[in-house]
């Protein structure tokens, strides 16, 4: 009709030209006046329908309105599985520090600074709970906790080293997390029963630790795929607890014997006369600042002494070790830490270590004294 025409007319001078630039918006909140711009394109495209005459006719499709795509549920599980790897590694990074200062503790037998609890941090690494068969229980942690943190840095890349695949590197890291969470839940037992009344900060923070890390990691799997490894993660908690349980099991005989020894310091009689070569010996031991490290219990410490006889052995340079006591996690002296002693009685002598009783003889060898020159009148 004349009014189609009169419209098509119109669109074709107005509209068709705004709506053939097909320029990129700005991903910025547009300004007021391109609002203005967009409500009269969609005016020009009624006003082209309204002029179309029929479906013969070309038309354009009207361009949708910009709106931001739903995420792709593979990259939201992607960026999930990254994030939880993340987690891991901080986490894991967290516990390799906290065992790897509590490692150095324990093989240099030196003291346990412990901000919750006293001095109980000590007594529970140094007690034969923290030594899984003959290895030192937080060195076995610093392994641990190295390998979840190796994983959670090398999965999102999905570059694992020796050919490992991602998927035997997720399984991997479910295993070890799941034995954590065993062990921690075992010691926190062991902690509450067989050493009731201590307290460890270390402990609580590593087992914290350890669950949040296999929390993390079961929600990385999924309820479908835990579903299908309940079966590798029961036979793991059952080796972890059936090694824990037999590691105790062959050391309690001997420390079961130990557990109610309490002594307190006596200090020991020597009743045998001294010698004037023992006496000599001992003028001159004690010249040179030769010590004698020993135990009040020892009972080769006063043999040694029966050697010397009472008056000479009241000359020596003897360090107690343990001059307050003995007991169940008792340490010794710091003198006799740093002298790194393997038994009692101990001879330091010019720097040279000499380990049991000594004949006189050869601790006149060792330390130089020639009994005969000894009394030569000056």
């Amino acid at each position: 009709t004349e009014g189609q025409a009169a419209m098509a007319s119109f669109f074709n001078i107005t509209c068709r030209p705004f709506l053939s630039s097909r320029t990129s918006l700005s991903p910025s909140p547009p300004p007021p006046h391109i609002a203005q711009l967009t409500q009269f394109k969609g005016w020009c495209w009624k006003v082209k329908r309204m002029s179309s005459s029929g479906p013969s006719q070309e038309t354009e499709s009207e361009p949708p309105e910009t709106t931001r795509s739903p995420s792709n549920p593979a990259s939201l599980l992607s960026s999930s599985s990254v994030s939880s790897y993340n987690w891991c590694a901080g986490l894991g990074g967290v516990g390799f520090l906290e065992t790897a200062y509590l490692t150095f503790l324990k093989l240099t037998n030196s003291d346990v600074f412990c901000p919750i609890g006293g001095g109980s941090c000590g007594d529970v690494l140094s007690s034969d709970y923290a030594v899984v068969f003959g290895v030192p229980l937080p060195l076995i942690g610093m392994v641990s906790y190295g390998l979840v943190v190796a994983l959670g840095l090398q999965l999102p890349g999905k570059k694992l080293p020796f050919g490992i695949e991602e998927s035997n590197g997720r399984l991997l890291l479910l295993g070890c997390t799941t034995s954590m969470a065993v062990a921690s839940g075992y010691f926190l037992y062991i902690l509450s029963t067989r050493l009731s009344g201590a307290s460890c900060s270390y402990c609580l923070l590593s087992a914290f630790l350890s669950f949040s890390l296999f929390f993390i990691t079961l929600k990385d799997f999924g309820l479908e795929e835990i579903q299908k490894f309940l079966g590798l993660q029961l036979c793991i908690a059952s080796l972890v607890i059936f090694s824990l349980n037999t590691s105790y099991a062959t050391s309690r005989p001997a420390s079961s014997s130990l557990a109610d020894i309490d002594l307190e310091y006596v200090a020991t009689e020597v009743t045998t006369p001294s010698s004037p070569f023992a006496i000599s010996l001992a003028r001159h031991l004690q010249s040179i600042g030769a010590k004698m490290y020993g135990a009040f219990w020892c009972s080769h410490c006063l043999e040694q002494k029966q050697m010397f006889g009472k008056e000479a052995a009241e000359l020596l340079n003897y360090v107690e070790c343990f001059p307050n006591g003995f007991r169940k996690g008792t340490k010794m002296i710091k003198a006799c830490a740093d002298a790194k002693l393997e038994g009692f009685p101990t001879w330091v002598i010019n720097g040279q270590v000499l380990s049991g009783d000594q004949e006189l003889s050869e601790l006149a060898e060792v330390s130089g004294f020639n009994f005969e020159e000894s009394n030569q009148p000056s």
